[in-house]
């Protein structure tokens, strides 16, 4: 198994007779999805369980009749939980294995309609922007081999540009001959199939060297496509209900576009005839009738720190607000329609994942009527020492991994022992109990600090193996450990 997005197939029509078999999301059981979640993230076993569910209902979804299909909704998570423990880290690698487009957004940048702020609407068009920009990229690596060969031969008329053919003065059988030694033999040619020969044999050289990479930094002059600015243009502030999103946008497509031409080396002329290619390739409206049916279907909007918008009812003062963003929530997480640059987005089958620590505030603070669309509750549980070691060694990304990569690009090489693993989670753990617990990002800022000289002073200290031990770790840290002043700045 893999954790990489899964080829989408075209998105069906709805009442299409094969919709059933649309192959947009990989054929996983939940005990498959648990366990490719497993790779990334230690614990949390009931929370990997609720997501691996979710995911798994919308293939179910799939397979079920025409007039049954609309009526099935996702059932929306609140993940309940201290910070550092994978509220968010579940949701963005459930997200990865289906292919789907994932947001994650907090629920504290929004405000209440009629105040300065976000507007709640924006994460659905924000949602619909990645999902865009995920199914263009996956149309440009399908086509990627085509667009190099086609900038392979714009970039050999540029090293070598075509002669202008001139008007025939002589008739063709009056031209005079040339006589060409070959390996064949002497052979006897008109004058323009000699050049044309002598070009096609100077062009393979130069296309010989251009795959060898010893034309990059050759100049050419490539004609590049301008957009036109709009600074300094009076543009409408603000805008009622209706008002066009893409304003901006519209304004461009509408004014001509200028071309400038540009002397610039091959390898910078490369990437500018590239994109320009995989723009010509790649068909948008097929991209974008795919996103939207990619959003609504497969969407997931992880919305962080919704206890932040929890309060007391009935209060004054601020908490009215955060009411008056819970009841703007409402309708998206219910089922509407949202208007994008793209077109019209309904919402009514995107899941919805809620989390917060609920330290203050706890869910039923929430309105009743937002409570009732977060059915699935799952507390997860606080990081311990033993948890610690596994974060650091197990995960395909585990910190310990991604420190021995860093060190190897310099020639050296890191190993951590077991007793030294054992301390680094030991002091994290420690910290968390004594200051703020902020869970296995703990184990972050330890590492940082463990390895701060030994990083500094890498590219001079030679290219041995560094041994990371207990002893190792203690004197490293003890100082900061200890030092009550210097610990709250550094750690």
């Amino acid at each position: 198994m893999t954790t990489e997005p899964v080829d989408v197939a075209e998105p069906p029509t709805s009442g299409s007779p094969d919709v059933a078999e649309a192959p947009w999301i990989d054929e996983l059981t939940p005990r498959q999805i648990v366990e490719e979640l497993d790779k990334y993230i230690v614990g949390q076993d009931d929370a990997k369980k609720a997501v691996a569910i979710v995911l798994r209902n919308r293939w179910r979804r799939q397979r079920v009749a025409d007039e049954l299909r609309d009526e099935i909704l996702p059932n929306n998570l609140i993940l309940i939980g201290p910070t550092g423990v994978g509220k968010t880290e579940v949701a963005r690698r459930l997200a990865r294995l289906a292919g789907a487009p994932f947001l994650k957004v907090e629920a504290s940048k929004f405000t209440e309609v009629g105040y300065v702020g976000r507007d709640v609407e924006s994460m659905i068009r924000d949602l619909v922007d990645i999902s865009v920009n995920l199914v263009r990229a996956e149309r440009e690596d399908d086509v990627h081999a085509l667009a190099e060969d086609r900038v392979e031969e714009r970039l050999l008329d540029l090293l070598l540009p075509p002669v202008a053919e001139e008007p025939r003065t002589t008739p063709e059988e009056d031209e005079p001959k040339m006589f060409i030694a070959g390996p064949g033999g002497v052979e006897a040619s008109s004058g323009d199939e000699a050049i044309q020969s002598r070009r096609q044999r100077t062009r393979e050289k130069l296309r010989q060297l251009l795959r060898d990479g010893k034309l990059e930094e050759r100049e050419v002059e490539v004609e590049v496509q301008q957009t036109p600015s709009l600074d300094g243009m009076m543009v409408p502030m603000g805008g009622g209900e209706g008002m066009d999103y893409n304003f901006t946008e519209m304004l461009q497509d509408m004014l001509p576009k200028r071309t400038k031409r540009r002397t610039v080396s091959v390898s910078e002329a490369r990437r500018i005839l590239l994109q320009d290619e995989l723009d010509k390739l790649v068909d948008m409206d097929e991209v974008v009738n795919e996103a939207l049916y990619r959003a609504e279907e497969m969407g997931i909007v992880f919305l962080d720190e919704i206890d932040k918008i929890a309060g007391e009812r009935g209060g004054a003062g601020p908490d009215v607000s955060r009411e008056g963003v819970q009841r703007d929530l409402l309708p998206i997480v219910e089922g509407s329609t949202v208007t994008t640059k793209y077109g019209l987005v309904r919402t009514d089958h995107m899941v919805f994942i809620a989390a917060g620590a609920f330290h203050v505030a706890k869910p039923s603070d929430l309105i009743p009527e937002l409570q009732g669309r977060f059915p699935i509750r799952v507390e997860l549980k606080p990081l311990l020492e033993g948890d610690f070691v596994r974060i650091l060694k197990e995960p395909k990304n585990a910190l310990l991994t991604q420190y021995q990569a860093l060190v190897e690009t310099e020639g050296a090489g890191i190993h951590f022992t077991d007793d030294g693993v054992e301390e680094i989670a030991r002091i994290a753990m420690e910290l968390n109990e004594r200051m703020e617990n902020i869970g296995a990002r703990r184990l972050q800022t330890v590492m940082t600090t463990l390895l701060e000289e030994v990083l500094f002073e890498l590219p001079e200290s030679g290219k041995g193996v560094l041994e990371v031990n207990g002893e190792f770790v203690r004197e490293r840290l003890k100082k900061l450990a200890e030092d009550e002043d210097l610990r709250r700045y550094i750690l």
